[in-house]
């Protein structure tokens, strides 16, 4: 089946079943997936594909294995035979299979990941970033000082065949997507040698003004029409809340964090305890709240309704849009990361060292925690708070002389806030400047596992 020309002169793309869709993709193939959590993805095309005897297949998609989303079906099937990606944790048969052999892992930084796609699309045969320099994630890759920072470079990523998920397409392939859904959809678009497009809709060429054509339909090969339902999204459809584990040490760490925003901060705040702060913004603060998955102006929860009504957060929980909100995909909002348009970054940390190192994302001995966007937020954002636990349950300080986890980041921590208290990099020294309610200073300096300057 080729593609006519419409009235217009522009081509008409096929109209194809999921099924057929599959059989475009062959053993062997690198296959680009788009979607983030449980939104833009494209589940009727993947599920289809698993219904095929494809085999070796290299996955390449933001979550990889998220049961009945990115993969899960696929492998299980045993046709994956490489996985590119930042998060493997949603399926715990991914890590298996990558800590068995039976699966080829290629960890891949969140916004580099975006970009790699972009650039793929683009002609262009890879970029530097200053995301992951100093890292085991940069591994052997090209490091240079371009501008006085470390960049690593990030070679363009292409594949044979993209599966992605539009609300609404015109009978020439142009693609308009539904609040965050346009996440890796809009950059696999455009780098794949053959695009297929998950649509709920199909409307006649002029339905969709130029300015909402999001892709343009010279990207799209066919479309496969598909009603996104709660049963084909499985559990992920029921999301309408996060479980936040809330107590009182914890919510003094919000509302001190909550303290060193000003009005017009454009702020990310990381998943865990730095959830809490946005609980506490209310419109009076001024804070225009960022996530990572392509939205600006996030405002609370709604009171009502899921993950198929609403636009979700990086952290995949349903939020609603505050007046003068926007919508844009993973590649451009990594941009503005990463272009230091981010005046805070808040994240959760695991370790911070007196070299303001971060380390946040993985624990030797344990399964892939999943990068994340943890590196971009951590090397990008004009200025970075760490809010976690002053130790491990076991009281192991979590301040330290160095760093013995795997790093997020080199230099960057700016500020950290614990349950006992709050420290500053002055001059680049780490720096106590205040006590947390309840703490005192000998709990402090006995629970902390680095020497620090005092200037309370």
């Amino acid at each position: 089946m080729t593609a006519t020309a419409t009235p217009t002169g522009l081509k008409h793309v096929p109209v194809i079943t999921a099924p057929e869709a599959a059989a475009l993709v062959q053993s062997g193939q690198t296959l680009l997936v788009g979607g983030f959590g449980m939104t833009g993805n494209p589940v009727h095309l993947v599920h289809a594909l698993a219904d095929t005897d494809v085999r070796d297949l290299t996955y390449v998609a933001n979550n990889v294995g998220e049961a009945g989303l990115s993969g899960g079906r696929l492998l299980r099937n045993g046709q994956l035979k490489k996985a590119i990606g930042s998060f493997f944790t949603s399926n715990r048969e991914a890590v298996a299979a990558a800590q068995e052999g039976r699966l080829e892992v290629q960890l891949i930084p969140q916004g580099s990941l975006a970009e790699a796609l972009r650039a793929g699309g683009a002609g262009i045969g890879g970029f530097y970033t200053p995301t992951a320099a100093g890292t085991v994630i940069a591994g052997d890759a090209d490091v240079r000082v371009l501008n006085g920072r470390e960049m690593v470079f990030v070679p363009a990523l292409r594949g044979d065949v993209a599966f992605v998920r539009a609300w609404r397409a015109d009978e020439a392939g142009n693609l308009q997507y539904r609040l965050t859904e346009q996440n890796f959809n809009r950059a696999m678009a455009t780098a794949a040698d053959l695009v297929v497009a998950e649509v709920e809709e199909i409307v006649p060429v002029g339905t969709i003004p130029p300015e909402g054509v999001h892709t343009p339909g010279l990207y799209v090969d066919y479309l496969v029409q598909a009603t996104l339902t709660a049963e084909a999204l499985g559990s992920s459809a029921d999301v309408k809340g996060s479980s936040k584990k809330v107590d009182e040490a914890r919510m003094h760490m919000a509302r001190r964090a909550l303290a060193e925003l000003r009005r017009g901060d454009v702020v990310n705040l990381g998943i865990g305890i730095p959830t809490l702060v946005a609980d506490l913004i209310t419109p009076e603060h001024g804070v225009n709240l960022h996530t990572e998955n392509g939205m600006l102006g996030v405002g609370p929860a709604p009171e009502q309704g899921g993950a198929l009504d609403y636009p979700v957060n990086a952290g995949k929980i349903p939020v609603t849009a505050l007046p003068g909100a926007s919508y844009f995909d993973s590649a451009e909002s990594f941009g503005m990361i990463r272009g230091g348009h981010v005046d805070v970054a808040v994240m959760g940390g695991l370790q911070v060292d007196a070299q303001a190192n971060l380390a946040n994302w993985a624990v030797p001995g344990k399964p892939l925690l999943g990068v994340g966007g943890a590196m971009d937020l951590a090397s990008g954002a004009r200025r970075l708070i760490v809010l976690m636990t002053h130790t491990d349950p076991d009281g192991t300080p979590k301040v330290v002389t160095e760093c013995t986890l795997p790093l997020t980041s080199r230099g960057a921590v700016s500020m950290i806030i614990t349950d006992k208290a709050v420290f500053e990099f002055r001059c680049g020294a780490l720096t106590l400047t205040e006590l947390m309610p309840g703490a005192t200073l000998d709990e402090v300096r006995a629970s902390t596992g680095a020497a620090f300057t005092e200037a309370l």
